[in-house]
């Protein structure tokens, strides 16, 4: 299975990005994430823990490939100061099967919303505030536990 996850400051295209997947699957799902411009936000930065961030995605990403017979997957996700509108994270799955490419997509980001070691940092004018967990993400992700 092809496995692409890459932390980085750089903007990514997503199409180009999930053009990584195989051309053979049967179904390939995206998701991209982008910095909501709500409530005054007018920036939001991201810090994380180079090298544990990306080997636990990857245990995430095994752990789809272990649930759904996938054939790729591309998880993507920005760090630094983003602005409204930027795309902060991409998630694509491929399989054979749409039900699965579905799934493991949610799966895995129902995953980087909870668990991820990623911190997040809202800027609204002068003043700044980490951002807390949402009860809500956590229900979500809650359905995958097994």
């Amino acid at each position: 299975m092809l496995k692409h996850i890459r932390i980085t400051q750089e903007a990514f295209d997503p199409a180009r990005e999930a053009g990584l997947l195989p051309a053979h699957a049967g179904a390939i799902v995206t998701f991209t994430g982008c910095v909501r411009a709500e409530d005054g936000l007018s920036a939001l930065t991201l810090e994380h823990y180079p090298g544990m961030t990306e080997a636990e995605i990857a245990r995430h990403v095994d752990e789809a490939e272990r649930r759904w017979p996938l054939l790729g997957a591309v998880v993507i996700h920005r760090l630094g100061a983003l602005s409204p509108g930027e795309p902060i994270v991409l998630v694509a799955v491929a399989a054979a099967h749409r039900r699965e490419a579905f799934a493991a997509c949610e799966f895995l980001m129902d995953y980087l919303k909870t668990r991820a070691p990623f911190w997040k940092q809202e800027r609204k004018g002068a003043r700044t505030q980490w951002v807390d967990a949402k009860a809500s993400d956590d229900a979500a992700a809650e359905r995958w536990k097994s």
